[in-house]
């Protein structure tokens, strides 16, 4: 039935087979002599070396005993072997306890557990914005300078970009006040997404933030692809045909690097997320016009040959909200019943 299933919804016997063990030449012999159905009967007879139910119940009783019912079954059997007893392996005593739903975290210290950070939407410029830190090389190996940057989300726009010749969280909050100063910005209700390293939640910085009314939002650690916007900047700097093939000689010199890249960036990169218009028009809303203006050029080359034209043209409209961190989708029972 299965296979039936997704066969009649376009999928392939070959791939859907595989997905249930099974090879297309063993369903085909099965069509021809029994209708297709799954002619597999799984093992005739019990394993010879099966618990039996006494010796079943006897994991559980030792396990919800007093002495161990705290403790793991890594805990367990190595303090039965030390009374000279032998009930059963770990993995038996893991199997037994996960059929009983008894495998559970019985401690009070629960594993840390990071939830995915909640959805942030900016609809507009100076709503959510995302920073970053990252390493560029000095002549010194091992030792490099630190380049501290701040973009907006909604407008891709570069904010602040300064290189550090180390490592602190008083740099990030110089970082983030220059950046509401030079842009005359009010900062009460920004949403500022960073990583979950320790120049992103130092006490200063935290501090700084409070006192704003700013509100910070962290990637999980170790989870790169929570913080997407600063990623992606971050790569479009180190591949850009004039970045340095060698080491940067003093912070001075990373530091004019990086503002001659600020200004390309900001001022004539074309984005291709924000259909190809660059940040600082987006940014100060002169992306409508150009976008409208290009949206006149196709339909004229459109009406010129229209016989080169089997669809509409190019969607030229504005980008909308931009969203970082977006909630997964939830399928509706309809969209589910079509993936199955």
């Amino acid at each position: 039935m299965l296979l039936e299933n997704a066969m009649r919804h376009g999928a392939r016997l070959e791939p859907a087979a595989r997905i249930l063990g099974l090879t297309s030449r063993t369903v085909q012999r099965w069509r021809t002599q029994s209708g297709g159905y799954d002619r597999r009967n799984g093992p005739r007879t019990a394993p010879a070396n099966q618990l039996s139910p006494a010796e079943r119940q006897q994991v559980l009783a030792v396990a919800n005993a007093p002495e161990y019912r705290d403790l793991s079954p890594r805990q367990i059997v190595p303090r039965l072997a030390d009374t000279d007893r032998y009930v059963a392996s770990e993995s038996t005593f893991y199997r037994i306890l996960r059929a009983e739903s008894q495998l559970a975290h019985r401690e009070r210290c629960r594993p840390v557990t990071h939830r995915r950070p909640k959805e942030k939407m900016a609809t507009g410029p100076c709503q959510v914005w995302s920073w970053d830190i990252t390493y560029l090389k000095s002549q010194v190996k091992g030792q490099f300078f630190y380049l501290y940057m701040i973009l907006d989300v909604w407008s891709r726009k570069i904010m602040a970009a300064t290189v550090y010749p180390q490592e602190r969280d008083q740099n990030s909050s110089y970082l983030f006040m220059d950046a509401i100063c030079n842009h005359d910005i009010d900062p009460l209700g920004l949403i500022l997404h960073s990583d979950n390293g320790s120049p992103m939640k130092g006490s200063t910085m935290l501090a700084t933030l409070q006192h704003l009314g700013v509100m910070a939002s962290f990637s999980r650690p170790g989870v790169s692809n929570d913080n997407p916007f600063s990623e992606s900047l971050f790569r479009t700097l180190k591949y850009r045909p004039e970045y340095p093939s060698n080491p940067f000689e003093s912070e001075r010199q990373a530091q004019h690097w990086v503002d001659r890249f600020v200004q390309w960036y900001n001022t004539e990169h074309l984005h291709s997320e924000i259909r190809f218009v660059s940040p600082d028009d987006r940014h100060y809303g002169q992306e409508k016009t150009k976008l409208e203006n290009r949206s006149k050029v196709y339909e004229s080359a459109r009406k010129k040959h229209p016989g080169r034209w089997t669809r509409s043209t190019r969607n030229w409209e504005p980008i909308g909200a931009v969203t970082l961190n977006p909630a997964p989708k939830r399928l509706s029972a309809e969209e589910l019943n079509k993936a199955a």
